[in-house]
């Protein structure tokens, strides 16, 4: 189990974090700072360049699910994470990356008054010596209660169990903390635990379209962007009909008839993916009481919305993107497209 306590910088995290291990037992203070301290040593500096935030790389945030796991199957028990997550398809990526390795996330996040973090942001500035180093530490924290704010007042307080700990001592936060695990008053995130492939798989998705022509996409709670209703294919199973299984867990809806398929894509391997074969099926056109009816598993998936060709560009990862696109492509010519990492072949 991990209990991640989150906040912005200056809210105690890392101090409540030292005061938590003392509190449940067999547990073990695990920074991922200390990732990001090592990319230098790993990366080719030219990779760094313009890099202000190391979780903006992705190698920083599989490094943190990858030692995770390491370090559990090392030490068991529980790991105590201190570490700022604001962006929201981080924590799916990361938190994603936990489930699947059957690690449990107990998410906390820690709420000071702003003032209370200005003011422990000048007096930790203040405190190294250096001018130029305090303005700069200063300023990078000081720019990073915005983006928290935001993400406190939209998915952040949904996910975490929050601790005002603006009139706390360490010690004292981490008590709360610990009750609140020890309670399940901090529970277990709800994501979808997903196991990595072990070799290449098969899937399948489905396009489900509005009046408008625009094509249903869902936001899965487990992995970052935007996705389309779908899912792994069971040994034995038919991939249409598996399209038709995913589209009922994943929307509630039942297709009335199998599905035409539009396009097969060849993802390759890229590790530590394995890759496989992509089929996307043309699901047909929902009626507004259909959609009416969608109900997503709170779990799996977060949101649904229809977007046009245009807007999906900007929600889907690159590869997924050009498979809708050729997708739609073999729709208005009632074809069957045969793609290779999105890219039409013979």
């Amino acid at each position: 189990m991990i209990v991640w306590i989150n906040g912005a910088f200056g809210a105690g995290k890392t101090s409540a974090a030292r005061e938590l291990v003392g509190l449940i037992p067999n547990s073990t203070l695990y920074d991922p700072e200390a990732i990001g301290g090592a990319l230098p040593l790993l990366l080719p500096p030219d990779r760094l360049s313009g890099v202000t935030d190391f979780q903006d790389l992705r190698i920083w945030r599989r490094l943190v699910v990858d030692t995770a796991a390491a370090l559990l199957a090392e030490v068991g028990g529980v790991l105590v994470v201190p570490m700022t997550v604001l962006r929201q398809e981080y924590r799916d990526e990361i938190f994603g990356g936990l489930a699947s390795r059957r690690i449990a996330v107990r998410h906390v996040v820690l709420t000071p008054d702003e003032t209370i973090l200005r003011a422990r942001i000048e007096a930790r500035a203040a405190a190294s010596g250096d001018p130029a180093a305090d303005e700069r530490t200063g300023k990078w924290a000081l720019d990073r209660i915005a983006p928290y704010r935001a993400a406190l007042d939209g998915w952040l307080a949904a996910d975490a169990y929050a601790v005002d700990n603006g009139s706390l001592t360490p010690e004292a936060t981490a008590k709360v903390i610990a009750d609140a695990v020890r309670t399940g008053a901090a529970g277990a995130c709800g994501i979808v635990q997903t196991p990595e492939p072990t070799g290449e798989t098969l899937a399948a998705g489905v396009l489900l379209f509005d009046d408008r022509d625009r094509v249903l996409l869902v936001d899965p709670t487990y992995k970052p962007g935007w996705e389309f209703p779908g899912g792994v294919v069971e040994r034995g199973e038919a991939p249409a009909r598996a399209a038709m299984r995913e589209v009922a867990e994943e929307t509630g809806l039942e297709l009335a008839s199998v599905p035409r398929l539009l396009v097969v894509d060849w993802e390759p391997p890229k590790p530590p993916g394995y890759g496989g074969l992509r089929l996307l099926f043309d699901g047909g056109r929902l009626t507004g009481a259909q959609a009416d009816r969608v109900l997503l598993p709170g779990s799996e998936l977060r949101g649904w919305r229809f977007a046009t060709e245009a807007e999906a560009a900007d929600m889907l990862p690159p590869v997924r993107y050009e498979r809708l696109r050729w997708a739609l492509r073999a729709r208005e010519r009632g074809t069957v497209l045969n793609l290779e990492a999105g890219v039409p072949v013979g």
